[in-house]
């Protein structure tokens, strides 16, 4: 029987988005841009994902450059990848608030392995974009920041989100990273589509990290008393 893990590592290895973009936003996607992100990934998933255990489901928006766009894994960079997880990223050095941020909360949570044990988390489009700013400098590109970028991938966003429930994650309740613009957005296609049941908002951690970070202890404690709330139908 597929384990958690084969089932992550056979969507990361499908994922293509071949559709026309607005002019100017690039698609990121670090398993065929990043040759070593899917041997990452598999080490990653392997290690914490090898069972047939139900999980929650913790919704970002899309991977950033530095985190998932080079490790493979969302939310983690190659300083916590390798600090925290024990997985050695050579050669490369990223540093990523959103990752600071979230492994300081998974070690209150008890560790990488206590908490992935009972949450799997990605984004409602597991591919990232970036465009060129007006200094020529490519950034990271959100889906909802262009009306038309949001149309365009929200089918195939929709089929990703079901494709991971799929693997094992309870439909009761799932946690959305950002209480804007992605949680408005999960929101919608929640009540069209109907994937869960509740969906609770957290503060984003790069929102956290950018203008909260003298209370980033308060929002750990928020984190924890929430994702603790909700236990795992069966």
């Amino acid at each position: 029987m597929a384990t958690f893990a084969d089932k992550i590592l056979q969507f990361n290895k499908s994922l293509q988005l071949t559709v026309a973009l607005p002019d100017g936003i690039r698609v990121m996607n670090p398993f065929e841009r990043n040759g070593r992100a899917l041997k990452i990934a598999t080490a990653f998933y392997k290690k914490y994902y090898n069972d047939g255990r139900k999980r929650k489901f913790i919704i970002g928006i899309n991977p950033g450059r530095f985190g998932a766009g080079v490790t493979g894994v969302p939310f983690t960079d190659t300083k916590r990848l390798q600090e925290k997880c024990g997985i050695a990223f050579p050669g490369i050095t990223t540093h990523e608030p959103s990752s600071v941020f979230i492994y300081e909360m998974i070690d209150a949570y008890g560790g990488a392995a206590a908490f992935y044990a009972d949450f799997y988390i990605n984004s409602v489009c597991p591919l990232g974009f970036t465009k060129i700013n007006t200094k020529g400098k490519e950034v990271n590109y959100n889906y909802y920041d262009h009306p038309a970028l949001s149309k365009i991938v929200e089918p195939f966003m929709l089929d990703c989100l079901r494709r991971q429930i799929g693997f094992g994650n309870d439909t009761a309740t799932c946690y959305c990273l950002g209480t804007g613009k992605n949680f408005r957005f999960l929101q919608l296609l929640n009540k069209k589509h109907r994937l869960f049941d509740d969906i609770i908002p957290l503060e984003h951690p790069r929102y956290i990290m950018q203008y909260k970070s003298a209370q980033k202890a308060y929002y750990i404690d928020k984190y924890l008393t929430l994702l603790k709330g909700a236990g795992i139908t069966s």
